[in-house]
């Protein structure tokens, strides 16, 4: 085996690098010699950091979405409708539709998406608990906002399987042509959503 041109501490680093998505060698090795430059004492919050982070943040008892209380903020906050559920597949996108300020509901992180082919079945998502959150509780609607993507829409087709025969109002988001896009370069899918989700002016 060739011996690496880096010190063994340095390879190391670098290794751990490229184990983070969308990091290869090249990024690794920027990041490296990054944290190679910064100061002791920044190196050292870094650290502390990724350890505490780990160590603190956990997933809410109640919907799933990350926290490091129990149940996280958005559960715990007594100004919520408690009326309306909106589904998301991971925390991150939870924390965009909060981003966006128009959601004022509760949520249920599933944290995936169906993908026969990845191996990820009904069994690996927060199904049982959604449907046992849905039979429990006082949701007039469910909005399944899980990604435009086939996972993501198998997924929702799905949820709308389990959760018809509970008596619950079942919307999709809207999906079409982003603000600033052209027409021209819009994908036909896109554009039929767009006509599909259209609304009276």
């Amino acid at each position: 085996m060739a011996k690496s041109q880096y010190p063994e501490a340095l390879a190391r680093l670098i290794q751990e690098f490229t184990r983070l998505p969308g990091i290869g060698p090249k990024s690794a090795q920027r990041l490296a010699f990054h944290v190679l430059r910064m100061e002791e004492r920044d190196v050292l919050a870094l650290a502390t950091a990724l350890a505490d982070a780990k160590r603190r943040i956990g997933r809410c008892s109640v919907c799933y979405n990350l926290a490091d209380t129990q149940p996280c903020h958005i559960c715990g906050d007594p100004q919520r409708d408690r009326t309306v559920l909106c589904v998301v597949e991971e925390a991150n996108d939870l924390i965009a539709m909060e981003k966006a300020r128009t959601f004022g509901g509760l949520y249920h992180v599933l944290e995936g998406a169906l993908s026969p082919l990845e191996g990820v079945g009904p069994e690996a998502l927060r199904l049982p608990e959604l449907v046992k959150r849905v039979k429990g509780g006082e949701f007039r609607e469910v909005i399944l906002a899980t990604n435009p993507t086939v996972e993501g829409e198998a997924t929702a087709m799905y949820i709308a399987r389990l959760l018809r025969p509970l008596g619950v109002r079942l919307t999709r988001i809207a999906r079409g042509v982003p603000v600033g896009g052209d027409l021209e370069y819009a994908d036909e899918v896109t554009l039929a959503r767009a006509l599909e989700g259209r609304r009276d002016v």
